[in-house]
Protein backbone atom coordinates (compact mmCIF):
# COMPACT_ATOMS: atom_id res chain seq x y z
CA UNK A 1 0.00 0.00 0.00
CA UNK A 2 1.42 3.15 -0.40
CA UNK A 3 0.00 6.42 0.77
CA UNK A 4 0.23 9.48 -0.67
CA UNK A 5 0.11 13.40 0.75
CA UNK A 6 0.35 16.48 -1.16
CA UNK A 7 0.50 19.76 -0.36
CA UNK A 8 1.45 23.23 -1.86
CA UNK A 9 -1.77 24.01 -3.16
CA UNK A 10 -3.08 27.85 -2.80
CA UNK A 11 -4.78 31.04 -4.55
CA UNK A 12 -2.37 33.13 -6.45
CA UNK A 13 -2.74 35.46 -9.74
CA UNK A 14 -2.18 34.90 -13.08
CA UNK A 15 1.41 34.76 -13.42
CA UNK A 16 2.54 33.76 -10.53
CA UNK A 17 4.23 30.47 -9.15
CA UNK A 18 3.41 27.48 -7.00
CA UNK A 19 4.91 24.60 -5.64
CA UNK A 20 3.55 21.19 -5.10
CA UNK A 21 4.47 18.48 -3.15
CA UNK A 22 3.74 14.98 -3.30
CA UNK A 23 5.08 12.56 -0.10
CA UNK A 24 5.23 9.11 -0.51
CA UNK A 25 5.41 6.24 2.05
CA UNK A 26 6.17 3.14 0.15
CA UNK A 27 9.54 1.07 1.09
CA UNK A 28 9.98 0.62 -2.26
CA UNK A 29 9.55 3.92 -4.00
CA UNK A 30 12.06 3.55 -6.25
CA UNK A 31 9.82 1.31 -8.09
CA UNK A 32 6.86 3.80 -9.35
CA UNK A 33 5.77 5.92 -12.54
CA UNK A 34 4.50 9.00 -10.31
CA UNK A 35 2.58 12.00 -12.05
CA UNK A 36 0.12 14.86 -11.23
CA UNK A 37 -3.04 14.89 -12.66
CA UNK A 38 -5.70 17.65 -12.37
CA UNK A 39 -9.63 18.62 -12.55
CA UNK A 40 -11.33 21.17 -12.64
CA UNK A 41 -15.23 21.46 -11.97
CA UNK A 42 -16.92 19.45 -14.54
CA UNK A 43 -13.96 18.26 -16.54
CA UNK A 44 -12.49 14.87 -16.98
CA UNK A 45 -8.97 14.46 -14.87
CA UNK A 46 -6.01 14.74 -16.72
CA UNK A 47 -2.44 13.96 -16.84
CA UNK A 48 -0.33 16.97 -16.44
CA UNK A 49 3.48 15.24 -15.75
CA UNK A 50 4.57 11.90 -14.93
CA UNK A 51 8.21 10.38 -14.53
CA UNK A 52 9.55 6.82 -12.95
CA UNK A 53 11.11 6.98 -9.48
CA UNK A 54 14.26 5.30 -10.61
CA UNK A 55 15.91 7.82 -12.65
CA UNK A 56 16.47 7.42 -16.37
CA UNK A 57 13.47 7.73 -19.03
CA UNK A 58 11.74 10.79 -20.12
CA UNK A 59 9.42 13.25 -18.11
CA UNK A 60 6.38 13.86 -19.05
CA UNK A 61 4.06 16.53 -19.63
CA UNK A 62 0.82 17.80 -21.19
CA UNK A 63 1.16 20.92 -23.96
CA UNK A 64 -0.71 22.58 -22.15
CA UNK A 65 2.11 23.10 -19.50
CA UNK A 66 4.95 22.64 -21.28
CA UNK A 67 7.39 25.01 -20.49
CA UNK A 68 5.70 26.32 -17.44
CA UNK A 69 5.67 23.35 -15.43
CA UNK A 70 8.87 21.51 -13.83
CA UNK A 71 8.44 17.84 -12.32
CA UNK A 72 11.13 16.76 -9.93
CA UNK A 73 12.09 14.24 -7.16
CA UNK A 74 13.86 13.90 -4.02
CA UNK A 75 14.39 10.38 -3.87
CA UNK A 76 15.71 10.68 0.04
CA UNK A 77 12.80 12.32 0.92
CA UNK A 78 10.08 9.97 -1.32
CA UNK A 79 8.73 13.16 -2.67
CA UNK A 80 8.03 14.52 -6.17
CA UNK A 81 7.62 17.96 -6.63
CA UNK A 82 6.05 20.40 -9.38
CA UNK A 83 7.01 23.60 -10.15
CA UNK A 84 4.28 25.78 -11.60
CA UNK A 85 5.38 28.95 -13.18
CA UNK A 86 3.52 31.57 -15.31
CA UNK A 87 0.29 30.34 -14.29
CA UNK A 88 -2.69 30.98 -16.23
CA UNK A 89 -6.66 30.87 -14.67
CA UNK A 90 -6.81 27.81 -17.13
CA UNK A 91 -4.61 25.98 -14.42
CA UNK A 92 -6.91 25.87 -11.85
CA UNK A 93 -8.14 23.19 -10.68
CA UNK A 94 -8.03 20.01 -7.96
CA UNK A 95 -4.54 18.66 -8.44
CA UNK A 96 -3.71 14.98 -7.49
CA UNK A 97 -0.72 13.11 -7.01
CA UNK A 98 -1.17 9.58 -8.41
CA UNK A 99 1.18 6.46 -8.70
CA UNK A 100 1.36 3.32 -9.93
CA UNK A 101 3.82 0.29 -9.68
CA UNK A 102 5.90 -0.44 -12.54
CA UNK A 103 8.99 -0.82 -14.34
CA UNK A 104 8.96 3.12 -16.35
CA UNK A 105 6.25 5.27 -16.87
CA UNK A 106 4.69 4.79 -20.55
CA UNK A 107 4.84 7.36 -23.44
CA UNK A 108 0.58 6.15 -24.13
CA UNK A 109 -0.28 5.32 -20.71
CA UNK A 110 0.91 7.82 -17.97
CA UNK A 111 -2.08 10.21 -18.86
CA UNK A 112 -4.01 7.40 -18.23
CA UNK A 113 -5.64 7.63 -14.65
CA UNK A 114 -7.48 4.16 -14.84
CA UNK A 115 -3.84 3.12 -15.02
CA UNK A 116 -3.21 4.53 -11.31
CA UNK A 117 -3.47 2.55 -8.33
CA UNK A 118 -2.70 5.00 -5.72
CA UNK A 119 -3.88 8.51 -5.19
CA UNK A 120 -3.71 11.47 -3.09
CA UNK A 121 -6.41 13.46 -1.65
CA UNK A 122 -5.60 16.19 -4.18
CA UNK A 123 -4.61 19.94 -3.70
CA UNK A 124 -6.74 22.96 -4.60
CA UNK A 125 -5.15 25.63 -7.01
CA UNK A 126 -6.23 28.41 -7.99
CA UNK A 127 -5.26 31.12 -10.53
CA UNK A 128 -7.01 34.46 -10.83
CA UNK A 129 -7.00 36.74 -13.25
Amino acid sequence: QVHLAESGGGSVQAGGSLRLSCAASAYTYSRYCMGWFRQAPGNEREGVAAMHTGGGGFTYYADSVKGRFTLSQDNAKNTLYLEMNSLKPEDTAMYYCAAEKAAYCSDRRWKSAADYNYWGQGTQVTVSS
